[in-house]
């Protein structure tokens, strides 16, 4: 999937999950393994509760691979 559909994509109902995701679009992506940029391409298919309830601690991702995307942007944004 191009960068520009994903960025699209990682624009969510909330400024903080647009910042959140889209931060780690640019600062991650680039350099991210084709298996985890695959991960972060079906992560964004989640509802947006999910999403928020997941990267602010109430819940774990359901996949492994999700979860590691989710404690990247945590730790990356210490929550």
């Amino acid at each position: 999937m191009s960068l520009s559909r994903l960025r699209w994509r990682a624009r969510r109902g909330t400024r903080e999950l647009d910042a959140l995701l889209g931060g780690w679009l640019d600062e991650r992506y680039a350099e991210a393994t084709p298996a985890t940029r695959q991960a972060f391409d079906e992560l964004l298919d989640a509802q947006d509760p999910s999403l928020w309830d997941w990267i602010m601690g109430y819940a774990q991702a359901p996949r492994d691979d999700w979860q590691a995307i989710v404690d990247d942007i945590r730790t990356r944004h210490r929550l």
